[in-house]
């Protein structure tokens, strides 16, 4: 008997034993091969504000990955936002480490001096006379308001009392006042959660229909409201040189906007109660105009909580909306009211109507004009002049109409689907007015307007382009374009008569860095910066983008990134990563474009998967994967998996016709949306030998009114949401399947509990899965250390099953 004791004793210990050595090997941070980890902590080069007349530079040094002490200090999730409540400004923030200035002329770098130490900067601005820039310092327990005085190459503290940036940051005035937001109770008067609590939480509705997505971090308890109400509230005030002057009394801005000519602030003020569905941005509020002094000079209404809007693509409160200052008038407020009581599907020529009422807002409301599509904004020009903008989601539809504000003429000058990227004229360029406000740039006395394009999207891939549109004869001319073998692109227009520009440009090879064109003498570029490329470890890592054809003949792109000295001769066919993310086209034609390229810079974000081509491997970056509705009146998801196979399937047969990829060592990978699809081609296919998943969503009937662009609800489409969950083919994932998530996942629909049950399911029917749960990352990776382990865990997922995967059992790899 004691001897049996004694070996019960000696095998229990070692079963113990091994449980600890189990969670050991489990538990604690990895790192990836040394070369990945170099190339993920290296220092990108410095973002770049240029002032308008191209003389100086503000080069801004940001810290790129925060470290754990910093992820895991106290943070607020309530009403849709994350607050730190040390400081009443936003957590998770990616601050400005250094600050210098560059002459442009000269290319001589200046320091600044007076900068707090240690720095925490954001929100970089121009003064309107471009010869002051201000940030805010973000502070352990406050924030403050610096100035930088170009003259002086000085920086000092304007404001008095501490900012509160919880919802608004702050605005220009003229060269010497700026509005900002100041704290009106400190950090530590916080209330205090009561230790038990007065009574259960209580939510009810009285039988109006209330549709709404799924968002995360709401205020869920009496207590969250208290917390919400305390940190949002603030005070607006004026700094004229160093001088604070109250305006009206502390409260829940939403939002404060100066009207062109500094007299009028358009005003909205949240409300209480406060809804348990919506973010604040969805909250009831107020809506008035007051002047500089606080008094209320005109009342514009009341907004309802956005929980009863209607759903579905292009549906809207039957409400006024979008009010803003039209920014060629002293003080103008313009705004949209449907025609439909914000139902698109009803029959009407026109579905929006546009008014304006100007100072001093007591006459009556004039209409501008009609839209026979949604109204989305207005660039304004001149008195003669203005773009207007309208679409529909849910038919990939817009357009940009030509308004001339003296005689009510809109007439339409380019409709486009928005998923034809070759049509896309580009972004209408703008230029301050004599109120500061960014109007139309004009050409030509006048005729032309510009529009800056910095995609140029072409069957020979991303060209960018400067474009001149004639208003009156409807004449395009291309004023300047990309050269093909770089990527680059029009950054600042300095003298647009005279063809003087700034550029950013890149190439596969080139860091990109900025230069400064003369169209008209043809001049050599100037080099205005000189960054240096952070990745030794790429040289000599072929990037090409490459064509091909899915089955039904539309043609995708990818962008393939071979190893260095690789030759397929002599090294024969590589393991395969590919990476993808789905889109949605109403046109099969518009899904088969070309786009991105080759040319582009290769930066490497902590969820890039070309870190692996270091590694031996083969990656297929930006795999397209689109989703085609199959006829005019169809839906692109109504053949989801379909269609998702042929993308697949076509991806993998290229790389092996083309002798580098193993079609029998391929993983498949994406982030969100990506990895839902993921989850789903392991789930119907076996083309794959593994995947890896980040921060998905699986089971559709968990996100019931809709999600991505997929705008019909589970009670009207179930089996379309359950033919897309791969949680209920769970039973069908046999190819093992890496799932990554952030704990604190912030994004619509994807709950840290999709991926969390998705383990658990494959789990359950004896399926290969190892799930990884972040620490305090929400669904875009931030932290330094967790970055590092997503990069080891996903290395050694594929080298266990991919790369040194077992040979392939001969059996079909279509679909189930």
């Amino acid at each position: 008997m004691k001897k049996q004791l004694t070996v019960f004793f000696v095998t229990t210990i070692s079963f113990l034993v091994g449980l600890c050595s189990l969670s050991i090997a489990q538990s604690g941070y990895k790192t990836p091969p040394k070369e990945i980890t170099e190339m993920l902590l290296a220092k990108r080069p410095a973002a770049v504000s240029i002032d308008n007349k191209g003389e100086w530079m503000v080069l801004m040094q940001t810290n790129s990955y925060a470290e754990m002490e910093e992820l895991a200090a106290p943070e607020l999730r309530i009403a849709g936002l994350r607050i730190n409540p040390a400081n009443f400004a936003p957590s998770r923030m990616n601050l400005i480490e250094q600050l210098y200035l560059r002459e442009a002329r000269t290319q001589k770098d200046i320091s600044i001096e007076g900068l707090p130490k240690p720095l925490h900067a954001t929100g970089v601005t121009w003064s309107p006379d471009q010869r002051a820039f201000a940030f805010l310092q973000v502070n352990t327990t406050s924030v403050d308001l610096y100035q930088v005085n170009i003259a002086t190459k000085k920086a000092i503290r304007i404001n008095k009392s501490p900012l509160n940036i919880v919802l608004n940051r702050y605005q220009w005035v003229d060269a010497n006042t700026l509005l900002y937001f100041t704290a009106t109770r400190k950090p530590t008067e916080a209330p205090i959660k009561a230790a038990v609590p007065d009574g259960p939480t209580i939510q009810e509705n009285s039988g109006k229909a209330s549709p709404r997505p799924t968002f995360q971090d709401l205020i869920k308890s009496p207590y969250d409201e208290q917390l919400f109400a305390f940190y949002a509230t603030a005070q607006l005030v004026s700094n004229t040189k160093g001088v604070e002057t109250k305006i009206a009394g502390p409260a829940l801005y939403k939002s404060a906007s100066l009207s062109p000519d500094k007299k009028y602030i358009l005003t909205e003020v949240m409300t209480p109660p406060f809804s348990y569905s919506v973010p604040a941005g969805g909250f009831a509020s107020l809506l008035f105009i007051m002047d500089r002094k606080g008094m209320t000079i005109k009342n514009l209404g009341t907004n309802p909580s956005s929980e009863t809007a209607p759903s579905g693509n292009d549906n809207v409160q039957p409400i006024a909306r979008g009010h803003e200052w039209r920014d060629d008038q002293a003080a103008t407020l313009v705004w949209c009211e449907p025609l439909d009581s914000g139902l698109i599907k009803k029959q009407m020529d026109y579905h929006d109507a546009v008014f304006a009422l100007s100072a001093p807002f007591n006459g009556e409301k004039t209409l501008l004009f009609k839209t026979k599509m949604r109204y989305n904004n207005t660039v304004w020009g001149n008195e003669g002049l203005a773009l207007v903008y309208e679409g529909l989601r849910s038919r990939q539809q817009s357009g940009i109409n030509r308004f001339n504000p003296i005689t009510g003429d809109l007439e339409r000058i380019f409709t486009r689907n928005t998923t034809d990227a070759y049509s896309n004229p580009g972004t209408a360029v703008t230029k301050p007015n004599e109120f500061g406000q960014p109007v139309l740039w004009t050409i030509d006395k006048g005729n032309k307007v510009l529009f800056n394009n910095t995609t140029g999207s072409s069957p020979k891939g991303d060209l960018p382009f400067l474009l001149s549109f004639h208003v009156h004869t409807k004449k395009v001319d291309t004023l300047w374009k990309c050269s093909e073998g770089v990527f680059e692109t029009v950054q600042k227009i300095i003298d647009a008569e005279n063809g003087v520009l700034i550029t950013q440009r890149e190439s596969e090879k080139d860091v990109p860095n900025y230069f400064q064109k003369d169209l008209i003498r043809r001049t050599a570029d100037r080099p205005l910066t000189n960054f240096k490329n952070p990745y030794p470890a790429m040289d000599g890592v072929t990037k090409e983008k490459i064509f091909y054809k899915r089955a039904d003949g539309i043609n995708l792109t990818g962008e393939l990134y071979l190893p260095k000295n690789y030759n397929k001769e002599r090294d024969g066919k590589l393991p395969v990563f590919i990476w993808a993310y789905p889109a949605e086209y109403n046109s099969a034609a518009d899904a088969a474009q070309i786009r991105g390229s080759e040319h582009r810079f290769t930066y490497l974000n902590g969820g890039s998967p070309v870190f692996y081509v270091t590694q031996g491997y083969a990656v297929l970056n930006n795999a397209e994967m689109p989703i085609v509705a199959s006829s005019e009146n169809g839906k692109p998801n109504d053949n989801f998996i379909e269609q998702l196979t042929m993308n697949a399937e076509a991806a993998i047969q290229t790389l092996n016709e083309r002798g580098v990829g193993d079609p029998d060592r391929v993983a498949v990978g994406g982030h969100s949306y990506g990895a839902f699809m993921t989850a789903n081609l392991l789930a119907h296919t076996k083309l794959f030998k593994a995947g890896i998943a980040r921060s998905g969503a699986y089971n559709r009937t968990l996100t019931p009114f809709g999600f991505q662009n997929e705008d019909r609800t589970y009670w009207q489409a179930p089996e379309l949401y359950n033919q897309m969950s791969p949680f209920n083919y769970a039973d069908k994932i046999k190819a093992p399947l890496l799932l990554i998530h952030g704990e604190l996942d912030n994004n619509t629909g994807t709950f840290p509990i999709q991926s969390e049950r998705m383990y658990n399911a494959i789990k359950g029917h004896g399926g290969t899965a190892r799930y990884v749960s972040l620490p305090y990352e929400s669904h875009g990776y931030t932290g330094k250390e967790n970055l590092l382990h997503v990069l080891a865990e996903q290395f050694e997922w594929m080298e266990r099953f991919v790369k040194n995967a077992p040979a392939q059992k001969s059996e079909s790899k279509k679909g189930f």
